[in-house]
């Protein structure tokens, strides 16, 4: 059974946490509800699946730094901030650290919500990314290095007899290593391989791929 996304409610002001609980289980939302950031940081574990709906201001420690020390944790759940009259300049602050949305209250139920579908569909994508990115990592961690450097040099577009003179081996040897990568890695293309290899390359993109595999 697929686990139901939480909406975790971050805010110092009991009356909003109650108002907002309700809200959103009303309209069939999971709510947990915390009193302060550093409630919801204590929290013994946190579901993959979920977004956090926080306050700006708080006592003990304030949205933005919610925000920091959710990266500083990776944990990756979309942040929405609430904030009062004056506080633009700081749910912009939000926005740059990579919030979702910033609504100032008082705002309409519908936008909250709203803006929480929003979170939780760019929950889902990461999740999928993510899943997908630990695949093809596992895939390519099964690859020799013999195989891992005609990966390398295939992606960058080199024929097979440029590899073959490149690595010191038979035309026949690297047709054999390619048609093995293709397997391992489960791809159906030549450019189906690609997009993996561009899902999982290095930071350093002017790097020659052959060099960097042999160096890995």
């Amino acid at each position: 059974m697929a686990e139901v996304p939480i909406v975790h409610v971050v805010d110092d002001d009991e009356a909003v946490r109650l108002s907002l609980g309700f809200l959103l289980e009303s309209v069939g939302f999971r709510v947990e509800t915390y009193q302060s950031a550093v409630a919801f940081l204590d929290r013994p574990q946190l579901p993959p699946q979920g977004c956090i709906v926080t306050d700006v201001r708080m006592p003990e420690m304030d949205g933005l730094t919610l925000q920091q020390k959710l990266v500083e944790r990776g944990i990756g759940l979309p942040v929405i901030v609430m904030t009062g009259h004056g506080d633009i300049p700081i749910a912009v602050q939000a926005l740059k650290a990579g919030a979702v949305d910033f609504l100032e209250k008082p705002f309409d139920d519908e936008l909250l919500i709203g803006a929480i579908r929003t979170a939780l569909e760019r929950n889902q994508r990461d999740r999928s990314r993510q899943s997908e990115t630990s695949a093809l990592s596992s895939r390519l961690a099964a690859l020799t290095p013999r195989e891992q450097e005609v990966l390398a040099a295939l992606v960058k577009g080199h024929p097979n007899k440029a590899i073959a003179v490149d690595l010191g081996i038979s035309a026949r040897t690297v047709e054999v290593h390619r048609a093995r990568v293709m397997e391992k890695m489960q791809a159906r293309s030549l450019s189906d391989l690609v997009r993996m290899w561009l899902a999982l390359r290095p930071e350093d993109d002017s790097r020659d791929p052959v060099h960097s595999a042999r160096g890995s």
